[in-house]
């Protein structure tokens, strides 16, 4: 079956800039099956994984074989159409890591829930990164348009935000009964909120940009939300901590020079301010801890077994879906133009908090 790839490609060097390739595919091998991917989320968490490629190895999902440009992975809907695979079928739809493109070619290993990436390109990789889900398999899948796009738009940012909170909780919230919100209106930070919010006991006070004061505070998931400039009038009678999905190094030093040795403990877990300097050095307070989902994963997984965790991972992110259709607006792009638009709106930090982006390199 011939197929003629359209693939938005990302400069590695400056991000913002971007090149459109068409190409032919070429022909299946034995054991690889082809993807046609359906749409895609576009989010300010898809350019963090261009801001944080090198360092996490994102660039490498889907090499272009070019050191200077890169695919971008982002979260979406395929459709295996053709297959060289004994056991996989086509017309089977799949949720998982696609690139901006309309086809993907992938060396497959079915599982008990889809299929798993085998290329050996991805070997060091974690297993959350290499699986496909299938929807008929799928204990996460909503059925309908709107219901996927929240899925793209929004299950890996709950998820990782569920994960953060509930490593704090695990840890007894390092001693603290108020933690701090950096980037407040992104989406990972809404999910994170929305579970802390929850508990008993807990403050969550959310920092933004006056921008997105207004909509951040009409959520009803923090307890109190400020600006940037605003940090310094926070009171630091009490131990606090902080989660950063700013990435901004001057924002994340504001922070531990007001609160100094009260900072009980600092994740870092985005980088949604990608044109900030990433670090500032001397800062006091604790560390910065990176905050590695997969890791938090692997350990509920042994706490709770399988089937535990996956009840607990249903109930938190279907209650989360089903609350995101009151302030978030999905929107929808086709086309190698119109993806490209939506990447430099993305990329420049000029979308509102309240807008999904969901986006085709197919024509609309």
């Amino acid at each position: 079956m011939a197929s003629r790839n359209v693939t938005l490609q990302v400069n590695r060097g400056s991000h913002g800039e971007t090149r459109v390739i068409e190409a032919q595919m070429p022909p299946l091998v034995p054991g690889q099956v082809r993807f046609r991917v359906e749409r895609f989320a576009l989010t300010a968490n898809t350019v963090t994984y261009a801001t944080t490629g090198d360092l996490l190895g994102y660039w490498d999902f889907f090499p272009t074989g070019e050191p200077a440009w890169g695919c971008v992975p982002a979260m979406g809907w395929a459709e295996v159409v053709e297959s060289r695979h004994p056991d996989v079928s086509t017309g089977g739809r799949y949720y998982g890591w696609y690139p901006m493109a309309r086809f993907v070619d992938m060396t497959v290993a079915p599982t008990t829930d889809g299929l798993r990436d085998e290329g050996l390109h991805r070997a060091a990789h974690a297993p959350v990164y290499r699986a496909y889900t299938a929807t008929t398999r799928d204990t996460l899948y909503q059925a309908g348009t709107d219901a996927e796009d929240r899925h793209a738009l929004l299950r890996v940012l709950f998820l990782t935000g569920w994960l953060a909170e509930d490593c704090f909780a695990d840890n007894d919230w390092f001693g603290a009964r108020r933690v701090l919100v950096l980037s407040a209106s992104s989406k990972t930070a809404i999910g994170f909120a929305h579970c802390a919010d929850a508990r008993a006991g807990i403050e969550v006070v959310g920092v933004t940009s006056s921008r997105n004061h207004a909509f951040t505070h009409a959520l009803g998931c923090y307890d109190e939300v400020v600006t940037y400039d605003d940090v310094a009038a926070i009171p630091r009678s009490a131990p606090i901590v902080a989660i950063d999905m700013a990435g901004s190094g001057p924002v994340l030093a504001s922070v531990h020079s007001h609160f100094g040795d009260q900072l009980r403990h600092s994740m870092a877990i985005g980088r949604s301010h990608h044109e900030a300097p990433a670090r500032v050095p001397g800062m006091p307070g604790p560390k910065p801890e990176f905050f590695f989902a997969p890791t938090q994963v692997r350990k509920r997984v042994q706490d709770w077994g399988p089937r535990g965790y996956q009840e607990r991972v249903v109930k938190a992110l279907s209650g989360f879906v089903a609350w995101s259709s009151s302030w978030l607006h999905v929107q929808h792009a086709g086309g190698a133009a119109a993806a490209t638009a939506t990447w430099v709106e993305v990329h420049a930090g000029r979308v509102a908090p309240d807008i999904g982006h969901m986006v085709s390199l197919w024509d609309s």
